[in-house]
């Protein structure tokens, strides 16, 4: 087996077998690619059957020069999934990554903003831009439903129940999940269509998506990111913020007035639980805040000093 050959037939295994999204699946493929150039880089006929611990410690070695821990643990892990599925395949007995650590990469708790600086964005926003409609409307439907930037760009009309207040959402390795979509939003979303939307004479390829550009086409990812942060930079604030910012922003306030973890990670489309948890480091500050203003001992405490 060569390494086109392997390559290949990994991806569509991370098709159809793990049904994972296309972004993931191009990460995977690139950081392998990275490693089979090394081997070539280094004139080695190395097959993939054939790879050892040892070259394995000098690609890493190597690496760790030039990206960032978290770059090599990413890196790593795609490997270890990539040698886990030529055992799967019988091609070989043994994953040679298993013997590599993983870098400790630390915790990097997400980026998440209080509610009066998204209704502070929003109102600048309807104030100061040209497609105000829109934006509101996109930065509403971010915050509100806590859904990822590739979500929205794919956010169709057919997909929103009014009645209901809730959206279908067609989610990472095409999982469907719902989601409650709040008045405000959906209000958001209404007036967006009526001053503007309604103008823009999409062809029927785009007439579903809600939201387009000028051209009447969808979004594209890029676009969302430019709205986001021309909304932080309206009102000076000094945070550097992405779409995914509004997701970390709603989770986390779900979670300080007392959602549970479980219902947070079903709306989010968190395969693990485990990934959702992050949002209860984040929760320790306001836990703190609520034992100094509230525990008994505390305030006695306070009174006392």
């Amino acid at each position: 087996m060569n390494w086109k050959q392997a390559i290949d037939d990994f991806q569509i295994y991370l098709r159809l077998e793990r049904a994972m999204a296309d972004n993931s699946i191009n990460s995977y493929v690139y950081d392998i690619q990275k490693f089979e150039n090394y081997i070539k880089d280094h004139k080695s006929d190395l097959k993939p059957i054939n790879v050892d611990n040892e070259i394995l410690k000098s690609f890493v070695y190597d690496i760790s020069k030039i990206v960032n821990v978290k770059t090599q643990a990413r890196i790593i892990s795609g490997l270890r999934s990539f040698f886990d599925y030529l055992i799967l395949e019988n091609y070989r007995d043994d994953n040679p990554v298993k013997k590599l650590a993983l870098p400790k990469t630390g915790r990097n708790l997400p980026l998440t903003l209080s509610t009066d600086e998204i209704d502070q964005m929003i109102e600048a926003i309807l104030i100061k831009t040209r497609q105000n409609q829109r934006n509101a409307a996109i930065i509403e439907t971010l915050y509100s439903c806590g859904i990822r930037v590739s979500e929205l760009v794919n956010l169709k009309f057919s997909d929103i129940y009014h009645e209901e207040e809730i959206i279908k959402i067609n989610g990472k390795g095409s999982k469907t999940r719902f989601v409650p979509i709040p008045r405000t939003a959906l209000e958001a979303i209404d007036n967006y269509k009526k001053r503007d939307r309604n103008y823009k004479n999409p062809d029927d390829k785009s007439a579903d998506f809600v939201f387009l550009n000028q051209n009447g086409r969808p979004l594209t990812r890029a676009m969302i990111f430019t709205i986001v942060r021309q909304a932080a930079s309206l009102i000076g604030l000094n945070k550097k913020i992405s779409p995914h910012t509004f997701r970390h922003s709603f989770a986390t306030h779900l979670l300080e007035n007392g959602a549970d973890l479980k219902t947070i990670q079903q709306m989010l489309g968190h395969e693990s639980i485990t990934t959702t948890e992050v949002y209860t480091h984040i929760d320790q500050s306001h836990l703190r805040r609520v034992v100094d203003q509230y525990h008994p001992r505390k305030k006695f405490k306070n009174l006392k000093g």
